[in-house]
């Protein structure tokens, strides 16, 4: 069955601008279909305009296909995990959710205790299970991977990549490579469809990107050169144009054919003169036929200072104990200068207690640490709940210039329009890219990033490594995007 979208056009009530305009693609159910594009590009927005939630003008052809969207909206979560489930999506047979909830690897007391009480990466495997039992429905599944760690990201692509026909919206590029075999791309002016996972889509615009950088500059070159011969045949023109005056004694040439071989030279000229108009214009219009889609590709820029000390932070036979339940049990690892150092573990391992008793918290552990004396730390935190009130406010607040602020956030995808806007009304990918930019205006000796991707579209996922490899700062993070870590990390500590 095809999905088929035909001058599909949106702008939400209030808004000038039109998030979609005169679109039109098809897509095939049997696809499993990646779809990626920067934040604030209208990815949910398209989602929920598949669903029926939104109004839009244009078609979306879907004869019979009923959608079904990611996250489920469970309606009691105090009721046991299987319970609430099966009240969600009465269709369903209980046989057929716990056989979907086996392949997600839910233990069986998981489904008694109520479904509140799940962790974020079990709950998000338990609705994509119940989602998979029906027969009817079409999935859409919104960004499933924020709350997953690195092994359950595998296990969720392993589970998709044997399932049939689903829009996976998602910037994981290891999650979209193991499962995905079409990509759906909102570009700058465009949305494009491509046959092959992300990694074949990405390579494809970077060649596209490549290509119509090479070409603007020929053009730009073969432009100056016409502008530089039009200038040349129009000196000569107005030369010969002067040279119609002729004076009294010139009268005897023009006997012998002067005058018609000058007339017949300033007509050739005049041709090769239209002739170099001619082709600066279709110069002029191919350069303006290119890079369209290019996104802004300004380098982000870091100042991370270098500590004279030879580790900045060192753990020795350290535990952390959390209510009689040992969380971390005789860790010991330091961080010297120039590591990028990866903590790598399952969730509820420990990490963020760790990084937030380097921070120098309350959280209760036995053992040794030392942090390098007068250590300056620039910390972006997990959660984003704490960003209110206006942009100039936050920076204020954090002792940042705005300028490079703003700056940095807009080499990161932003509008200047939302510069104007509430910081608690931005959506959570650009709340994140607000942590990020803060950091990234603090000169630290070290940077410790808690999960600092969720959210974040690939492009500018690709930029911060960009920049951290190109500045090397001394880092300590927690990141389950496997491609970033292993672009990133120079040492990874496993708990």
């Amino acid at each position: 069955m095809l999905i088929d979208v035909t001058n599909f056009t949106f702008a939400y009530e209030g808004s000038h601008d039109n998030i979609f305009e005169n679109v039109s693609f098809r897509m095939d159910t049997d696809w499993r279909l990646g779809f990626t594009g920067r934040n604030g590009r209208g990815k949910t927005t398209f989602l929920r305009c598949l669903m029926g939630e939104l109004d839009y003008s244009g078609v979306i052809s879907a004869p019979g296909l009923v959608f079904e969207y990611f996250p489920v909206r469970t309606e009691d979560v105090s009721l046991p995990a299987l319970q609430s489930l099966l009240t969600a999506a009465p269709e369903v047979e209980e046989w057929r959710l716990l056989r979907e909830l086996a392949k997600l690897r839910i233990p069986d007391e998981a489904l008694d205790r109520p479904l509140s009480t799940l962790s974020g990466g079990e709950r998000t495997r338990c609705e994509l299970a119940a989602m998979f039992c029906r027969d009817d429905a079409f999935p859409l599944i919104d960004e499933p991977t924020n709350h997953l760690d690195m092994a359950a990201r595998e296990l969720v692509g392993e589970y998709l990549a044997r399932k049939r026909g689903f829009i996976l919206v998602s910037h994981d590029r290891a999650l979209l490579d193991a499962c995905t075999d079409h990509t759906l791309s909102i570009n700058l002016t465009n949305i494009q469809v491509t046959r092959g996972p992300f990694s074949v889509w990405w390579e494809n615009k970077r060649r596209q990107d490549e290509f119509e950088k090479a070409e603007n500059e020929k053009l730009k070159t073969e432009i100056a050169r016409l502008n530089e011969s039009a200038r040349e045949r129009a000196q000569w023109s107005d030369r010969a144009e002067r040279a119609k005056y002729v004076s009294h004694t010139d009268k005897a040439d023009m006997k012998h054919g002067w005058a018609p071989k000058q007339a017949a030279k300033a007509a050739k000229q005049q041709r090769r003169a239209k002739a170099i108009t001619e082709r600066r214009e279709r110069a002029a219009e191919d350069k303006a036929k290119l890079l369209h889609n290019i996104e802004r590709d300004e380098e982000l820029k870091l100042s991370p200072l270098t500590h004279r000390a030879a580790r900045v932070v060192e753990f020795r036979d350290v535990s952390i104990v959390f209510d009689g339940r040992t969380v971390l049990n005789g860790l010991a690892f330091d961080v010297r200068p120039g590591d990028r150092a990866a903590l790598i573990g399952p969730n509820g391992s420990g990490k963020t207690s760790l990084l937030r008793l380097i921070l120098g918290q309350d959280v209760p552990h036995t053992g040794l640490l030392r942090t390098a004396s007068d250590l300056t730390i620039s910390y972006v935190p997990q959660d984003t709940s704490g960003l209110a009130g206006s942009l100039a406010a936050y920076a204020e607040r954090y002792g940042i210039d705005r300028s490079i602020f703003q700056s940095i956030l807009r080499k990161l995808g932003f509008e200047r329009a939302q510069f104007e806007k509430p910081l608690e009304a931005w959506s959570q990918g650009q709340k994140k890219k607000a942590l990020l930019a803060r950091s990234l205006c603090e000169s630290a000796h070290l940077y410790i990033w808690d999960e600092p991707l969720n959210y974040i579209d690939v492009i500018s996922r690709v930029r911060v490594e960009e920049l951290l490899t190109a500045y090397k700062p001394t880092m300590l993070f927690v990141e389950h995007d496997r491609a970033f870590v292993d672009n990133i990390a120079t040492k990874r500590i496993l708990l």
